[in-house]
């Protein structure tokens, strides 16, 4: 009985030591191949690494003028826009003008009926001839009368009366008079003139019509085409310094732009301020003349306006995105002799879009970052992009050399090193 046990106990015992032994033969060779990779990376060849400067573009700062201007919205106002009203009734015979057609004032543009109007024209000249008649009688009876009066012949109430009688007859021939002046005036307004100088838009009664004196419509409107003005308004506290050179009596230059700012249309200049300021936006009703002869602003549309207030001289002027803002206020980013940026805050003046004054913080000739800022900060180094062509160039040709061990390589680290100043 216990042979038997010791002899099935045997086979269970040895498993054991050969577990272990392959965990050994593991675990040597793990600790081998990581003698290897730290070998290899303690002798590997070291690679020179340093902060890469920031590449960015720069200008600089230089002496120049700048235009004071003040921005606004305005509108093409025509000098005289009307509306031909018919002053009396009558049948429109005929329309004497074109849908677009430049006039002139006094030319023709509609015929209302006059015969109705000559009719009574002509029984107004037969009244005179009665009353006239009348009056000459009433005239020859007083001379008579008045011989009579004169002898004692007749009474006085008969010589007064022929008196008032011929007053009589000489105040209805002023008022057949008047009335023939009336429809000579009616006959004058059958004939429809322009009344000022412009363009006529399109036409609002056809021939055939029958117009009257109390129609709102009209036959036509007349817009002036040029000159031509735009008015445009100014806030309150730019206000003073227009009217400083208003007084003067200097011409403010106006310049008048499309409304997307791309193009410019006409300059004019200023020649009259509201005399009121509209207290719901705190400005006030400007307007300008400009010529026009090219017929470039159209009545009624919207154009941007430039008011040329005053010229800033000898100003220091740096390119527009040099200047930024953030928590520090407005700065930019001054260019030292060793090539890093130097955050300076500054005191903004006018801009011109292109260019922007300095008032404080800058002098002429420094140099300014104008593109490249967005990872730049105070003290960085900075480089162009010339220069930082050069340096990728001479970088990638030390790699070369050191992957090849400096045998190989040397000829193709020449032809880098020899296009590198080219390139600067």
């Amino acid at each position: 009985m216990e042979n038997t046990s010791n002899t099935a106990a045997s086979p269970q015992e040895t498993k054991p030591p050969k577990r272990r032994r392959t965990a050994l033969w593991i675990g040597i060779v793990v600790l081998v191949l990581v003698a290897w990779v730290a070998w290899h990376l303690m002798h590997r060849p070291a690679t020179r690494r340093g902060a890469q400067p920031q590449i960015v573009s720069v200008a600089k700062v230089t002496y120049g003028e700048m235009p004071v201007t003040i921005t606004s919205l305005g509108t093409v106002t025509p000098e005289a826009t009307v509306t031909v009203l018919p002053q009396l009734s009558g049948y429109l015979t005929q329309v004497g003008y074109q849908e677009g057609q430049d006039v002139k004032q006094g030319q023709f543009l509609a015929q209302i009926d006059p015969r109705q109007y000559e009719i009574s024209k002509e029984q107004a000249q037969a009244q005179l001839a009665k009353d006239r008649a009348a009056l000459a009688q009433a005239k020859a009876d007083l001379a008579r009368y008045t011989q009579l009066h004169e002898q004692k012949s007749i009474a006085e109430q008969t010589f007064v009366d022929q008196q008032f009688t011929v007053a009589q007859d000489e105040a209805a021939v002023k008022a057949d008079l008047a009335n023939i002046k009336q429809y000579e005036l009616d006959l004058t307004y059958c004939r429809i003139t322009a009344p000022v100088s412009g363009r006529v838009g399109l036409r609002l009664v056809d021939p055939g019509n029958y117009v009257t004196a109390t129609s709102t419509t009209g036959i036509a409107v007349i817009t002036s085409i040029k000159p031509t003005t735009v008015e445009f308004t100014v806030a309150q506290n730019a206000l003073p310094a227009v009217m400083k050179r208003y007084r003067t009596g200097e011409p403010l230059a106006v310049t008048a732009y499309s409304s997307d700012n791309r193009e410019q249309l006409a300059t004019g200049t200023l020649y009259a301020v509201s005399n009121q300021m509209a207290t719901a936006t705190g400005t006030v009703t400007l307007r300008a003349r400009f010529a026009n002869d090219d017929e470039v602003l159209f009545p009624q549309e919207f154009v941007n306006v430039k008011l040329l207030v005053d010229t800033m001289q000898h100003a220091v002027l740096v390119p527009t995105p040099a200047v930024q803002s953030g928590a520090p206020g407005d700065f930019v980013y001054v260019v030292t002799p060793q090539n890093t940026a130097s955050l300076r805050k500054v005191t903004i003046g006018p801009s011109d879009g292109k260019h922007t004054v300095i008032t404080a913080g800058l002098k002429a000739d420094e140099t300014v970052v104008t593109d490249g800022m967005d990872r730049l900060s105070d003290g960085a180094h900075i480089a162009l992009p010339s220069t930082a062509s050069g340096a990728s160039a001479a970088s990638s040709t030390e790699a070369s050399t050191e992957r090849h061990g400096g045998h190989r390589g040397a000829p193709a680290s020449g032809a880098s090193a020899a296009s590198g100043p080219s390139a600067q």
